[in-house]
């Protein structure tokens, strides 16, 4: 039996096909911004947990948001556990284990990352601001998730809970998710679905593993859900 995380994902997926109205959805999807164009109307809000709902730690210092918008998305993976537990609970616990570990082991003032997906489907707002800024299409928040070319000046980072650089693969929910969330960004900043990358086409480095190679379908399924 599907639980209600999975209806609401698949309803939202349905977008693809010709999504049912909003109405017709959970309470917990939000419903999109109406200034995006009319492409949008088919996509609805990921459902995302901002940074008080999943109790980040307040930046070590101030957020800058930039007047520019993004032209791409960068896709990484956190190295961390495969865990099997797919919960919401999960999900929170990892994003604070991402940014104690960009705070205090890289010296950064906030999680490098916008958003986290979770194995289990669930997304997370990382650095702080990055879900106002999105949900508004306009500007984009300085974030530290790639280092090369100047990237995090263009690039909206989402981050994937799990290491996939030996084999392993996203599970179902977590790819979906991805799909949803990729597609969101692409509306709401007018991003084409071939602007997204892999973090490794910048830096010198393995992530986002399996992700990398998964990107031509990644493109693909992600024009299908924005119409083109």
């Amino acid at each position: 039996m599907l639980n209600a995380h999975s209806i609401r994902r698949r309803l939202l997926l349905a977008g693809t096909a010709g999504l049912a109205t909003a109405a017709a959805l959970p309470a917990a999807a939000k419903a999109a911004n109406p200034s995006r164009p009319a492409e949008s109307a088919s996509l609805v809000e990921p459902d995302i947990d901002s940074c008080e709902e999943w109790n980040a730690r307040p930046p070590s210092g101030s957020i800058s948001i930039l007047q520019t918008p993004p032209n791409k998305i960068i896709v990484h993976h956190t190295v961390s556990e495969n865990t099997s537990d797919f919960s919401r609970e999960q999900a929170h616990a990892h994003a604070r284990w991402v940014q104690d570990l960009h705070m205090d082991d890289n010296g950064w003032s906030d999680t490098g990352y916008h958003f986290v997906n979770s194995r289990g489907g669930w997304i997370t707002e990382g650095r702080h601001d990055s879900l106002a800024t999105l949900t508004a299409g306009n500007g984009l928040v300085l974030g530290a998730h790639t280092s090369g070319q100047g990237q995090n000046y263009e690039a909206i980072g989402i981050s994937n809970e799990g290491a996939y650089h030996d084999g392993a693969v996203p599970p179902d929910a977590q790819w979906e998710t991805l799909v949803l969330m990729c597609a969101y960004v692409c509306v709401q900043y007018a991003i084409p679905a071939t602007e997204i990358y892999g973090h490794m086409d910048f830096d010198a480095t393995q992530c986002p593993g399996i992700f990398h190679e998964m990107l031509p379908q990644l493109r693909d399924e992600v024009a299908t859900a924005i119409g083109g």
